[in-house]
């Protein structure tokens, strides 16, 4: 009767438990169980039906695990890296596009205290200023990436993320983006686009496929990263700690300080 009354309450004791969270993997094969687990995370986020729709329509991204796994810009020079990444169109076509809107890129100064050579060259080695902005399905590469084993704390407020802002009508389930879930010009990651969105055209809703309402963004989001106005930005002074905020390679950070003081000349 000892071992009876023992098994009977480790079974009421398992019922009232709360079920374990269906675990991150390596390959696709846990992927739905997966899904189904997070639904539940995404519900108490306060994710809405459009958003648990896309969720549920997410399919393991190959080709974003591909790319996670083969990041080569944290091992080349940062002459190679310019190299590859056009740098010298970037600053030629970026000094044309200062000069053909300068009273958009000085409102953006004043408002935010980021100068325009800064955006410039994030939106040039970005998306080569908006001329390519990935072939990889947003929902479903962030929600690939929060399954992973690899960073999967790290993308879930990113999932969460896109998912709202698929509830909010800014993207679906078949918005197109970056390998890793980058959206719109400059590349937003979606938990960030989601906090740092700024609808500048004032049309009622943010746009990360509309130039100014992206770039408006990119301004907001460094300066609230702690953006310094009328501080410089190249190696050693106030600001150059923050393009870190933008992208964690030392060569990428490097290459915007370069790039963006040439574009200001």
């Amino acid at each position: 009767m000892r071992f009876l009354a023992a098994a009977i309450a480790l079974t009421v004791s398992s019922l009232t438990q709360p079920a374990l969270a269906a675990p991150c993997g390596n390959t696709s094969a846990g992927f739905n169980a997966w899904k189904a687990d997070f639904a539940r995370t995404a519900r108490r986020a306060g994710v809405k039906a459009p958003g648990l729709e896309a969720l549920a329509q997410a399919q393991y991204a190959n080709r974003t695990i591909a790319a996670d796994r083969n990041q080569k810009s944290f091992r080349y020079s940062l002459e190679k890296f310019m190299q590859l990444r056009g740098s010298a169109t970037i600053v030629a076509q970026g000094r044309k596009r200062k000069a053909r809107n300068p009273d958009f890129y000085a409102a953006l100064e004043r408002k935010y205290g980021v100068p325009a050579g800064v955006l410039i060259a994030i939106h040039g080695m970005e998306t080569a200023f908006g001329n390519y902005m990935g072939d990889s399905k947003i929902v479903s590469a962030i929600v690939t990436l929060t399954y992973d084993c690899r960073r999967s704390d790290f993308f879930e407020p990113h999932a969460l993320g896109a998912l709202k802002l698929v509830d909010q009508g800014a993207i679906t389930s078949a918005t197109l983006g970056a390998k890793h879930g980058e959206l719109g010009h400059t590349q937003f990651l979606p938990g960030n686009a989601l906090k740092y969105g700024v609808d500048w055209d004032r049309d009622g809703r943010v746009n990360f496929y509309d130039l100014e309402d992206a770039l408006a963004s990119t301004a907001r989001y460094l300066q609230k990263r702690g953006w310094k106005r009328g501080k410089g930005y190249q190696e050693g002074e106030a600001n150059y700690r923050v393009l870190k905020e933008w992208n964690a390679a030392t060569v990428y950070q490097q290459s915007l300080a370069i790039m963006g003081r040439q574009i200001d000349k």
